[in-house]
């Protein structure tokens, strides 16, 4: 394998995990305050139609960009009402948005390729996101360890009822960090749509939002660990492209299950070798 090869495989590698880095760091602070989502994907696929619809029609990237973000902040204010708000098992409503996103984005797509069958959407060049990610690793790393928002974060996530008598409004600091889930996600679908393939697809997130959870549990609920980790599932998706030029095509099926295995693998190996926040999922 030469020099330039290797190039083309790292610079993959940086454009598939983008996403990836930008859901996880949402997650992340989520989790830290306690509240475990599953409704990544549904997240990311809204921010994704959203900032190619709204780019498409107005003609400007930077509308798109905040109607991914609007999208996603919308799906996880429903998750929060219903989570924290109501007390719903957090699975069944993220799984329940996960399916309401596919079905609606599915509809709103079909419909305005037929209004707007010639048009294209706007699109951002792909350093653009990487190097926001970064910034945003940088930003998550110091407000968790370094800031009393963060001290606050962490201990909702620790010991709700301690942090409930200190004086921390606990339900309104896990429905601040569920809506900064639901924004990076939004933008790791804008990262999508409007960069890494300049077009939307029905389910183009393929998974990447459950790929985010596993990220999340292998990084350690770091934010500079989920920037390696990050590059390891896009380095294993990247490969599956290379090998699909090299190897026999009766192996296509299993070269692109190649990051879902290392999720499973990651799942299995790490899960009960790592600590998550003692408060993670109780309401």
């Amino acid at each position: 394998m030469n020099a330039q090869i290797l190039w083309s495989l790292f610079l993959s590698s940086i454009a598939l995990g983008t996403p990836l880095l930008l859901a996880a760091l949402g997650e992340i602070v989520g989790e830290k305050s306690g509240v475990l989502n599953v409704g990544l994907e549904g997240m990311m696929l809204m921010g994704a139609f959203a900032g190619a619809a709204a780019s498409l029609v107005s003609g400007n990237a930077w509308l798109g960009i905040v109607a991914a973000l609007g999208a996603g902040m919308f799906l996880s204010a429903i998750f929060a009402w219903l989570t924290i708000g109501l007390g719903a098992d957090a699975i069944v409503a993220g799984t329940g948005l996960n399916l309401f996103a596919l079905g609606i984005t599915g509809t709103a797509f079909r419909t305005l390729s037929t209004r707007f069958p010639d048009a294209r959407v706007v699109t951002i060049a792909e350093p653009v996101f990487w190097v926001l990610a970064l910034l945003l690793a940088s930003f998550v790393a110091w407000l968790l360890a370094r800031s009393r928002p963060g001290l606050q974060i962490r201990a909702c996530g620790e010991n709700p009822r301690a942090a409930q008598s200190a004086g921390i409004a606990v339900a309104r600091v896990r429905w601040g960090c569920t809506l900064w889930n639901g924004a990076l996600c939004g933008l790791a679908g804008a990262f999508l749509s409007m960069s890494h393939t300049d077009s939307f697809s029905e389910n183009m997130t393929a998974g990447r939002g459950f790929i985010a959870l596993a990220l999340v549990i292998f990084a350690r609920w770091n934010a500079f660990g989920a920037v390696g980790a990050a590059l390891l599932f896009g380095l294993a998706e990247a490969s599956q492209f290379w090998l699909q030029t090299r190897i026999a095509q009766s192996f296509y099926p299993l070269l692109l299950a190649l990051p879902y295995f290392l999720t499973i693998l990651v799942l299995s190996g790490f899960a009960g070798k790592v600590r998550a926040p003692k408060a993670l999922g109780e309401n």
